[in-house]
């Protein structure tokens, strides 16, 4: 079993003494399963980047936690499979991801600052539920699926079921989330995260929107379009006379509800309709409506509701300009 370190100090006071709990490090799910058995009121902790702020501001008082860094089965990266142990960076510096998930590459390089993406892990990002998590919303436009492994055995579930509200998630008593698995998707389809903050870098999201689009797409005259100067009403106005159709469509919305979520009418909205300003619009518009932002330091509700519109045609546009010119990056932060 993975080597403990009983006696060390914790990183915060309580009561003028210095906190200590026991630190263990398991180099299997196996052994993390048998130390959280005998230390029921032990954490697990991965990169720390959460648990150890809870840790800091006393919202949490293990006398144990459980490490993951070193478990094997939790930070393998294998096609279609992500362990829920790799680290922001990693996915960040990943080029087969940069071309194949866009969107989860794009959150995961605008995540905090590179000293957390180096430690920060993108399963304790989703484990730790915050409705501004910036990696829940392209996993869930990518319609991903989350492996969770336990004393029991494992489970497979939709990442959509996976949250249950702010900081609650489907994890039992002792159990882990292994990994996510994602579909494969083919050249007509291209997604992007798009989030707007106060600050460039650095910074939590007001509102966070992922876009995951597959279009009919052939050789269309008009593509162009997508490196000039001209507004996108007038660019979508070229796509619908060349009968664009959108094939499928993800919308995912964080920081405008209790927990991240898809906005499953807005994409209905356009779902099966000719890419077009009027459908665009539509989906953008209905999907504001299934928010249910709140007033809170970062943002008000009213601007948060307003922005997500904004948000979503850049991004439609943004993967447009992804299936349709894959190799030209001529304008990669253009606003439209």
């Amino acid at each position: 079993m993975g080597k403990g370190f009983p006696g060390k100090e914790g990183p915060h006071e309580e009561g003028g003494t210095m906190v200590r709990y026991d630190y263990y490090k398991p180099l299997t799910l196996r052994e993390a399963f048998e130390l959280k058995e005998l230390h029921r009121d032990a954490v697990y902790i991965a990169g720390g980047t959460d648990v150890m702020v809870l840790l800091k501001e006393k919202k949490l008082a293990p006398k144990a936690l459980i490490s993951l860094r070193n478990v094997e089965e939790l930070i393998r990266r294998d096609g279609l499979a992500i362990g829920a142990g790799v680290t922001l960076r990693e996915i960040q510096a990943d080029n087969g991801m940069k071309k194949s998930f866009e969107a989860l590459h794009e959150a995961a390089s605008r995540l905090g600052s590179t000293q957390v993406r180096n430690v920060a892990t993108v399963g304790g990002n989703i484990c730790n539920a915050a409705p501004s998590a910036d990696t829940a919303c392209p996993l869930l436009a990518f319609d991903a699926d989350a492996v969770i492994a336990g004393p029991k055995g494992e489970r497979r579930m939709a990442l959509d079921d996976f949250f249950l509200g702010p900081g609650k998630t489907a994890l039992e008593e002792g159990e882990i989330l292994k990994e996510f698995r994602l579909p494969q998707f083919g050249d007509d389809t291209g997604s992007a995260y798009i989030k707007q903050t106060r600050r460039k870098g650095v910074d939590l999201p007001i509102v966070g929107v992922a876009v995951r689009l597959t279009v009919d797409k052939r050789d269309l005259r008009c593509k162009d379009m997508l490196c000039s100067t001209a507004p996108a009403s007038e660019i979508l106005a070229h796509f619908e006379e060349e009968d664009l159709r959108c094939e499928d469509i993800r919308i995912a919305i964080g920081a405008a509800a209790p927990r991240p979520f898809r906005a499953r009418k807005g994409e209905e909205a356009l779902k099966g309709r000719l890419v077009s300003d009027k459908a665009v619009a539509a989906a953008a518009r209905t999907a504001a409506s299934e928010c249910a932002p709140i007033d809170d330091i970062r943002g008000q509700a009213w601007y948060r509701t307003e922005i997500v519109e904004v948000l979503i045609r850049r991004a439609v546009m943004k993967s447009l300009d992804r299936i349709l010119r894959p190799d030209e990056m001529i304008y990669p932060d253009r606003l439209w």
